[in-house]
């Protein structure tokens, strides 16, 4: 297996900070990028997808409960529950997986987005030290973990 590089690794950075500032018309300041040790630990709601054919692998996004809320907020979406919160970090996750697909080409399969409420530390790896991006959006932490390679 072969590691990503760093234009695979701006791609998902690119596509969060694209999200964000689509959707909510503020786009995110990216506070860090680092490879992971140990358990990483995300946030309560986590929208994770997994990746076969060309990659193999999983990127995971995790937010916290009040940053979806705004964005679903913002979306003008009245449905506040903590399964429609799970839906959208799903949704975001889903998007982010979609638009690898575009740049890392068809052979990319993924899979249907998988929502996990908790932050429980993230033990499933493909790589030793996975990907970390850090970022911050209107005051809110989250985080973007890709844990994936490519094959060969």
């Amino acid at each position: 297996m072969a590691t990503l590089n760093e234009t695979d690794l701006k791609l998902f950075i690119d596509s969060i900070r694209h999200y964000l500032k689509i959707t909510t018309r503020q786009e995110p300041q990216i506070t860090s990028a680092f490879l992971g040790t140990g358990n990483v630990e995300g946030f309560e709601f986590n929208g994770i997808v997994t990746f076969s054919g060309s990659h193999n692998g999983h990127v995971i996004v995790s937010m916290p409960g009040k940053l979806v809320r705004e964005i679903l907020l913002l979306q003008h979406e009245t449905d506040l529950s903590d399964s429609n919160l799970l839906d959208a970090v799903g949704e975001i996750a889903n998007t982010l997986a979609g638009n690898a697909r575009k740049a890392l080409g068809p052979e990319l399969q993924i899979s249907v987005p998988i929502k996990l409420q908790g932050a429980h530390g993230i033990k499933a790896r493909v790589r030793k030290h996975p990907y970390v991006i850090t970022l911050r959006w209107n005051h809110y932490e989250a985080m973007v973990c890709v844990d994936m390679e490519r094959k060969h």
